[in-house]
């Protein structure tokens, strides 16, 4: 279940909420009781090669050699 980031308009805190993909647009009132509140974008950081990947620099064109 993915974790969606607020923040509180009224007391500025931030606070994160686990939900469902489905309820994702739902709005979230803030642990404080404020209700104006509103959702942040936040990013994903993908590290690490997933299984089964090449490994870098082999292959492709200029990784292989293939680029003079």
């Amino acid at each position: 279940m993915p974790t969606y980031a607020y923040r509180c308009r009224e007391c500025a805190g931030t606070f994160e909420v686990l939900r469902p993909m489905s309820e994702s647009g739902a709005p979230a009132s803030c642990p404080e009781g404020h209700a104006d509140t509103v959702k942040l974008l936040t990013t994903v950081a993908l590290t690490g090669a997933a299984v089964g990947a090449a490994p870098a620099g082999g292959g492709g064109c200029c990784g292989g050699g293939c680029c003079g």
